[in-house]
């Protein structure tokens, strides 16, 4: 019998190698740089991205060996450019960056995680609530900067999922939806975009109505869209044929979920619709890990 494999062992357990380069090159806006007047040598690239002499060859052919990144020729007059995932996903520029959550990952996730163990045995959070003692929501919501890149990232990761459920579900009865916990109004505004007939209501905490208004006149949709403040703790939710909630209710503990399934059962109308969107973990907890590190960040957040 041979001998077990190690690799996938230290392939997991190294990830974070592969990880961090990624997210530091979204961080710095490698690829937007390289989208907007690439290609690019590696010593343009370090002073356009003002990167110190050591990091370049060894960061981009990095990002070249992890598949980021092409390169046409070898040595210092090589010039590297974008993959066509990395151009469509990953400039900034572009109205397809899902570098949101990266961004996130990078500013919050990353360093979070690294107290996984101390997670684990205390069973506390290890964001922003241990290191100013403040909720997690309150310290956010607090800094509009880090706000406006927590719910870019969050806008990002869901959209997928957002135009998935619009291309599955039938809306073509209702006039009305409203998205609670909205953020920014991603889901408000895919949903006017593609339904003509839809008005439809986003609907998030005060700091967050500048951000999602925003968005709305962005998309040049004020017209059949709005934003609205909601603490859906304590107010009725907003009326509406259809209510969603995307990526909310796992936020909660079992006792607050049904209180927000109850106020949306409330606000609805007979035969409207409750629509969830979240990464369900699957009923054997064996194949779903998605969902389950998913679990494993609430228990960090």
């Amino acid at each position: 019998m041979s001998a077990p494999d190690p690799s996938r062992i230290l392939e997991v357990g190294m990830a974070f190698w592969p990880s961090k380069t990624l997210l530091s090159a979204v961080e710095l806006g490698l690829f937007t740089e390289l989208a907007a007047g690439g290609p690019l040598t590696a010593d343009e690239l370090s002073r356009r991205l003002g990167l110190h002499p050591r990091a370049v060859p060894d960061f981009p052919d990095t990002l070249v060996a992890l598949g980021f990144l092409e390169r046409e020729g070898d040595g210092p007059g090589a010039r590297y450019a974008n993959t066509p995932e990395t151009a469509f996903f990953l400039n900034r520029d572009a109205p397809t960056y899902i570098g949101g959550i990266l961004e996130m990952a990078n500013a919050r996730l990353y360093p979070f995680w690294g107290d996984l163990t101390e997670a684990l045995r205390s069973g506390m959070p290890q964001n922003e609530r241990k290191h100013t003692g403040r909720p997690f929501f309150e310290a956010l919501y607090a800094d509009q900067a880090r706000l406006r890149q927590f719910l870019a990232g969050m806008s990002a990761v869901q959209r997928s999922n957002f135009a998935a459920l619009l291309e599955k579900v039938d809306l073509s009865g209702a006039g009305t939806l409203v998205d609670v916990g909205g953020a920014d109004g991603t889901l408000a505004v895919m949903a006017a975009a593609r339904h003509p007939h839809l008005t439809c209501t986003t609907a998030d905490l005060p700091p967050v109505r500048p951000i999602a208004r925003d968005h709305i006149e962005a998309a040049g949709l004020s017209d059949r869209v709005s934003a609205v403040d909601l603490d859906f703790f304590e107010d009725p939710l907003p009326r509406g044929d259809v209510i969603t909630m995307g990526n909310i209710l796992h936020d909660w503990n079992e006792e607050k979920k049904r209180h927000l399934i109850a106020a949306a059962y409330e606000a609805l109308p007979s035969g409207g619709r409750f629509i969830t969107i979240e990464n369900v973990i699957d009923d054997a907890r064996r194949e779903n890990a998605f969902g389950l590190m998913m679990s494993l960040n609430m228990l960090i957040e």
